[in-house]
């Protein structure tokens, strides 16, 4: 089975670079740690933590979305409602309620949601953002819960993945024919080496 180490990275979009790097860099204290461009075209990445980074693509024209309230019902196309960091401490929480509201952001009062305690903001693009700290002694990792009265059938199912729901694969691809292609970002590092390719 798949192992998974965090959200390699969450790609948005932003019309103004430097408005965004002032608010996740220098307000949030995320590391600027990779930016690839050309005119009419930029891919920054910001550190969150060791294994996950968040990125923006600067895009011509591109606007602030409106603010909605996390988790309020909207209908048509959509994909997204909010992103949430986690926080090591509880007092980081207030710190950047602080921080924000210093700054002129909207800032939530603290939420507890029974696992998680969390505060609630916008970025300079509209981006709705959560932050969650881990409330002692309770994980919903290690011991899963289910409190929808009226769970969807495939929940019904448990918190286990059931890969026999899918096709399974009757052909994996052998090491000699795994190829790797240069793409945005491989001019960083002068391209990949071989080992990284098998």
């Amino acid at each position: 089975m798949i192992k998974y180490n965090g959200v390699n990275h969450l790609a948005l979009v932003t019309g103004d670079m430097d408005k965004t790097i002032r608010f996740w860099r220098d307000l949030l204290g995320m590391r600027l740690v990779a930016g690839l461009g050309r005119p009419g075209y930029r891919h920054y990445f910001l550190e969150i933590s060791g294994t996950d980074l968040i990125a923006f693509f600067e895009w011509e024209g591109v606007e602030p979305i409106e603010e909605v309230d996390h988790g309020t019902p909207r209908q048509g196309g959509l994909v997204f409602d909010h992103v949430s960091f986690g926080v090591e401490s509880f007092s980081m929480l207030w710190e950047l309620k602080d921080k924000l509201t210093a700054a002129g952001f909207w800032a939530s009062e603290i939420i507890d949601h029974g696992f998680i305690h969390s505060l609630y903001s916008f970025d300079p693009n509209g981006i709705p953002i959560e932050f969650s700290h881990q409330v002692e002694g309770v994980d919903i990792r290690s011991r899963p819960r289910m409190g929808d009265r009226s769970p969807s059938p495939a929940a019904l199912e448990g918190a286990e993945p059931r890969p026999e729901v899918w096709p399974r694969v009757k052909k994996a691809t052998p090491p000699e024919e795994r190829r790797v292609y240069p793409g945005a970002g491989s001019e960083l590092f002068q391209g990949l080496k071989k080992e990284d390719q098998g």
